[in-house]
């Protein structure tokens, strides 16, 4: 198996540290780039139009994967498969994002990515409201802490 970038991040974060734990956190949400490399470009043919995309990306400082850990929010411990925690055995990262359109030629201007600045691009996809969002999808051991967030 083999991965190959077809671009790059640009955030404004420099750090794991500055990173939110995810990119709906921020308020404003910071204005950043996905840098497509000149070969790709032409696989970005037909973007307009669509208001979200699905970015995937290489966590490339995510650390050992832990396959169970206990979350910093929660008191059980939970295994990696059941969590969005960045040290997984492939640490792929995965954001919808908001598609504000295109910066210059190759660079998508995007809101609410959660990774560090330089993070390789691995894949583009359009965000499709009929087949990526399911409403009364169930969240398993998060519900409470999704509920608690959300003042229910």
């Amino acid at each position: 198996m083999q991965l190959r970038p077809i671009g790059h991040l640009s955030t404004p974060f420099r750090t794991r540290a500055e990173c939110p734990r995810n990119g709906h956190q921020l308020v404003p949400a910071p204005l950043c780039h996905a840098v497509v490399l000149p070969e790709f470009q032409p696989g970005l043919a037909s973007l307009d139009g669509f208001s979200h995309l699905i970015l995937l990306y290489w966590l490339h400082e995510a650390g050992t994967a832990d396959l169970v850990f206990t979350p910093p929010f929660d008191r059980s411990p939970r295994g990696v498969f059941a969590t969005r925690a960045p040290w997984r055995p492939n640490p792929i990262g995965l954001s919808v994002v908001a598609f504000e359109g295109f910066s210059a030629a190759g660079s998508l201007s995007v809101r609410y990515l959660d990774c560090i600045d330089g993070t390789a691009l691995l894949d583009i996809k359009p965000y499709l409201r009929t087949t990526d969002s399911v409403a009364d999808a169930a969240m398993g051991w998060l519900q409470p802490h999704a509920t608690a967030r959300n003042g229910g």
